[in-house]
């Protein structure tokens, strides 16, 4: 059965023209569409080997970013298929057929780190209850305090301009001064241990790749470099192979 990987679009893309309506991508490619063709000694035409992970979404989502990352991490095969959300692709059908709310749900990639548990990048350190406890707190800290202010940084700082706004300084100097509060833990916590919840790479790193992968690219990058050991984290996971393969994604 075809497994359908949807999810959610956390901060609105630009416009993106992308070069295929459906690419099919292998984890031993950067970010080439991989077609596989199987031949056939008759005449008859090849046919395509298709992913059995489908992935609803686009390349500048930090939602999918995020699904696109566990999946390279895992290894796994997929099969992008770009949402157009600007015109409301995610209210009409096909879209509703499989999501009749028109939202696309969220945290599907740690449904892929326990599906896939033996493939890959183990994520969720399975057989270990105290590390996955502590990467599942960690998961809730990024979704409830870290992210809620991150996303509103980069929403100032890169979409508004996207979209022809204009940034709102004050705005962003509130938000940076809650952030600092936050990264302030984080340097904190990060002195015991390597990442997150251990000191193994886990889906809760993940988490925080795509915003800050946004944000260090805007002069907000000095809150996470004044502090060493968040600095030291950020440098190891955004210099990931899988991570790599993403931000490569959005360049076609």
């Amino acid at each position: 059965m075809m497994r359908t990987i949807l999810q959610s679009q956390l901060l609105p893309p630009p416009p993106i023209k992308l070069r295929h309506s459906s690419l099919l991508f292998s984890p031993s490619q950067h970010s080439r569409p991989n077609l596989k063709f199987t031949s056939k000694s008759s005449p008859s035409p090849p046919t395509i080997t298709m992913a059995s992970i489908k992935v609803h979404g686009v390349p500048m989502s930090t939602a999918t970013m995020r699904v696109l990352a566990a999946l390279y991490e895992k290894e796994l095969e997929f099969e992008l298929i770009p949402v157009d959300m600007r015109a409301g692709a995610h209210k009409q059908e096909p879209f509703l057929s499989l999501n009749p709310f028109g939202q696309i749900p969220a945290l599907q990639d740690e449904y892929i780190g326990d599906e896939y548990s033996e493939k890959g990048e183990k994520l969720m350190c399975p057989g270990c209850n105290k590390v996955k406890a502590l990467t599942k707190v960690w998961l809730n800290v990024e979704g409830q305090q870290f992210d809620p202010i991150a996303s509103k940084i980069a929403f100032e700082r890169i979409f508004k301009g996207m979209f022809g706004m204009t940034t709102d300084p004050a705005a962003v100097q509130e938000l940076e001064g809650k952030l600092v509060r936050v990264l302030d833990i984080y340097e904190a916590r990060l002195s015991k241990s390597e990442f997150l919840a251990c000191d193994c790479f886990t889906l809760a790193d993940l988490h925080h790749l795509p915003v800050i992968h946004y944000l260090m690219g805007t002069d907000s990058k000095a809150l996470f470099e004044s502090r060493p050991k968040v600095c030291e984290w950020v440098k190891k996971i955004t210099a990931r192979p899988a991570w790599a393969k993403v931000v490569d994604l959005q360049k076609q």
